[in-house]
């Protein structure tokens, strides 16, 4: 894949500058909205000549500075539209020694929560356009050991909403799926369900069990036959083998112990490294097709992964409160978790985040989705990480937005 490959002019700043490098991405976006709201098309002509020189310099260095930090280990960054990939760059290497290979868009991640909307909510949209589950289907519909449990209101549309009230829990490494049904079961949270947002892991937990009662097969292979087979993404799976180790790269586990091709979410290994809220792996070059998939309502280069009407009821906002929350169909449009974001990207925009680092955000307005993938060192203060995400955003908003000219097509990827 063609990668930008003019030197980060920032890169060799002293120490002593950093203040302004900090704020740099706020900066540049708000000098090019001056740009394109006020000055002639000559200026405007000028600064995208400018752009073209040194388009990709701050988020080069904001990748860099967040490698020297001890931020991040190294990381992939991906940004496209409908057509295919604009932009890529990458910092570090899948693993430690000296012949490690260098991170690039092919490199398998963890993608932890990332699993929510590239696997399950998917998955369970699929199943409503084949009809066979509605969004109002009562939980014990689906779950009778809910029965006499007073948890019978709760519906798949608070499930992937995150607004059922359940609380997420400790699981038993002895049959983790039914005990934590059992625990449950017993719950108080004192929630209506569809009152309150509170993310929460077992609410995709239980929609992977669904999704197998209801279409007969696990969600690994459910996802492998209708999204990823179709749409070419041979680096998305669960479990990777052995014989991709070389290609992943490694999370920190318990214990700081290094994770390559495990997933690093406890819950996930207890249920055996198939589960709805995380235990992904994917590639910034793989999740470019999903993204521009969505883009493309559905379909990518002619093969259809879903009707435009159920796209478009995944991605639109379901959840509402105060101002302060807005939920999609397991996809985040505005919350505490929308650090992705950025500065300028539409309403209309969604995404998620994972916790390994990783995080993708997509705007049908402005035709862009921005991808991250990192190797996540530091897990004391998640603000380091959420700003980290946001710059890159905005940057990326602030430049290419409506960028005709992809440096690859996704079918020849």
């Amino acid at each position: 894949m063609t990668r930008c490959t003019k030197p980060p002019v920032a890169g060799g700043l002293p120490a002593t500058r950093l203040p302004l490098v900090e704020n740099l991405p706020r900066i540049v976006g708000t000098l090019l909205l001056i740009l394109c709201l006020f000055f002639k098309p000559a200026l405007l002509h000028a600064a995208e000549e400018l752009l073209d020189a040194g388009r990709a310099t701050t988020i080069d260095y904001i990748l860099e500075r967040a490698v020297s930090q001890g931020l991040i280990g190294g990381g992939v960054v991906l940004v496209g539209n409908h057509e295919g990939v604009i932009y890529t760059t990458s910092r570090g290497k899948v693993g430690f020694s000296a012949d490690s290979p260098t991170l690039t868009e092919r490199t398998m991640f963890d993608i932890a929560s990332l699993t929510k909307v590239v696997a399950t909510a998917p998955a369970i949209m699929k199943l409503l356009e084949e009809g066979r589950i509605t969004l109002l289907d009562p939980l014990t519909r689906w779950f009778p050991e809910f029965e006499g449990t007073g948890q019978e209101e709760i519906t798949i549309l608070n499930l992937l909403t995150h607004t059922s009230g359940l609380n997420d829990i400790t699981f038993n490494s002895v049959d983790p799926l039914k005990t934590a049904i059992h625990k449950m079961g017993v719950q108080r949270s004192g929630r209506l369900p569809g009152s309150n947002f509170r993310y929460a892991d077992i609410n995709f937990i239980l929609l992977a069990e669904l999704i197998q009662r209801a279409s007969g097969v696990p969600l690994d292979r459910y996802c492998r036959e209708n999204f990823y087979g179709p749409l070419g993404m041979g680096d998305t799976m669960f479990l990777p083998p052995h014989e991709r180790s070389g290609s992943i790269a490694p999370t920190i586990g318990t214990a700081n112990q290094l994770l390559t091709g495990v997933v690093q979410d406890e819950n996930a290994r207890l249920l055996g490294g198939v589960a709805g809220h995380a235990g992904l792996f994917s590639s910034a070059s793989d999740l470019s097709r999903f993204a521009a998939m969505i883009l493309n309502n559905g379909k990518l280069h002619g093969v259809p992964v879903f009707n435009e009407r159920v796209l478009s009821q995944m991605t639109a906002p379901y959840f509402y409160s105060n101002g302060k929350v807005v939920r999609g169909l397991g996809w985040d449009i505005y919350s505490p978790y929308s650090s992705p974001r950025g500065s300028f990207f539409s309403a209309m925009s969604f995404g998620h985040t994972g916790y390994s680092g990783s995080s993708i955000w997509i705007d049908p307005q402005r035709d862009l989705f921005v991808i991250l993938l990192t190797v996540r060192y530091n897990y004391r203060d998640p603000r380091q990480i959420n700003r980290l995400r946001s710059d890159i955003s905005t940057i990326a908003a602030s430049v290419f937005s409506h960028y005709r000219e992809p440096t690859e097509v996704l079918e020849n990827m």
